[in-house]
């Protein structure tokens, strides 16, 4: 295995990785990190959620801007305002050695844009956003992007899921075209493969990280079948074999996760829910509570939960099955982080038990029957 050194990373770089404990190079920054920092060509990254892929394009990002330039000269695009602030505070330790600053501002929404306004009024060299916030910035014209070399498009398949086709359009018209184009994606489903082939050059590089990390190998995938009417009861039981662990359950529809929130405090756990119609400051308060461990569970719906990074969850419940294959990846994907192991177990009626198949085939993770 290749060192960071020898993949071309500058030592005050790598001084803060060691700070950071990240000592040995992933398969996505092994595989990423040389090819970015020799080309300017477009890139695409295959790579789950929690395989490194920050540090895959930040590093080779960072050694690209030029610090002296007070100009935009990159543009990371990403779902979720979590996202967004992790990416940012990412980068931000990566150039704490850095000779020179550079400056990367998150804009996003929930929050009122004259901050943001104030924030990009100073040098910025790097902008993480949200696409629909970068569109508001872009049409008060707070954001000039004639000078991006590079435009990084993070978790791209979930902000298609998410309905930002348009959105990323505008915003892919609007960047230079002789600007480097890096996606980073854990699949490539119909719609991002039209995106691809429309922005993007023909035989653009590809990375695919090998399928096992890309689902994770340290997630033990089970799945337990029973009456509809039967599984909180069963749920339960799984929970008090978990004893004081971390947790989330999902559900499809927000409905779905209102009513399970309800029954699981009638039981007397510490738990909340988020779904898209909570208020930006009511759903940061419940995630600052679950990462605070005030909170046992969280009950979420897909779209959500996109861009929760919390350490030390023991376990991912499917309380119904996710519509599509992708979305069963990205749920697991929260636990067994950083090299911890973890629990996905999907609670499932007869009939719902060839999808098990199906997510088995197509995903390539072995389940284990309970």
């Amino acid at each position: 295995m290749a060192t960071f050194k020898q993949l071309g990373v500058s030592e005050h770089f790598i001084q803060a990785l060691t700070e950071l404990n990240i000592i040995k190079p992933s398969e996505i920054q092994e595989k990423a990190i040389p090819y970015l920092l020799k080309n300017q060509n477009d890139f695409i990254g295959q790579a789950q959620t929690g395989t490194g892929k920050t540090a895959a394009f930040g590093l080779p990002l960072l050694m690209k801007v030029n610090p002296k330039s007070k100009e935009v000269q990159a543009l990371i695009l990403a779902p979720t305002r979590e996202l967004c602030q992790q990416i940012a505070k990412h980068l931000f330790k990566l150039t704490k050695y850095a000779p020179e600053k550079i400056f990367v501002e998150a804009v996003y929404g929930g929050e009122k844009i004259d901050i943001q306004l104030r924030a990009l009024s100073k040098p910025t060299q790097i902008i993480v956003a949200t696409p629909g916030r970068l569109i508001d910035l872009l049409a008060r014209k707070a954001v000039d992007l004639g000078a991006v070399k590079t435009l990084i498009l993070d978790e791209a398949d979930e902000m298609l899921s998410m309905g930002f086709k348009d959105e990323l359009d505008n915003i892919l018209r609007q960047t230079p075209h002789d600007a480097s184009k890096w996606l980073f994606s854990a699949t490539l489903p119909s719609a991002l493969q039209k995106l691809v082939d429309t922005y993007m050059a023909k035989n653009t590089h590809t990375v695919q990280v090998s399928k096992s990390e890309v689902v994770n190998n340290l997630i033990e995938h089970q799945f337990f079948v029973c009456e509809e009417k039967e599984k909180f009861d069963f749920v339960m039981q799984f929970l008090k074999t978990m004893g004081a662990s971390t947790g989330i359950i999902f559900c499809r529809t927000k409905a779905a996760v209102q009513l399970l929130t309800k029954q699981l405090v009638s039981k007397n756990i510490a738990v909340d829910a988020i779904h898209g119609d909570l208020q930006q400051s009511e759903r940061d308060k419940v995630m600052r509570a679950f990462k605070n461990h005030k909170l046992k569970i969280l009950v979420a719906t897909d779209i959500s939960a996109r861009g929760i990074d919390v350490d030390d969850l023991a376990y991912v419940i499917h309380y119904q099955l996710p519509d599509q294959p992708e979305y069963y990846t990205h749920r697991s994907g929260r636990t067994a982080r950083a090299g911890k192991r973890g629990i996905s177990i999907c609670f499932v009626s007869q009939n719902e038990v060839k999808r098990i198949s199906e997510f088995s085939k197509l995903l390539n993770i072995s389940f284990r029957k309970l």
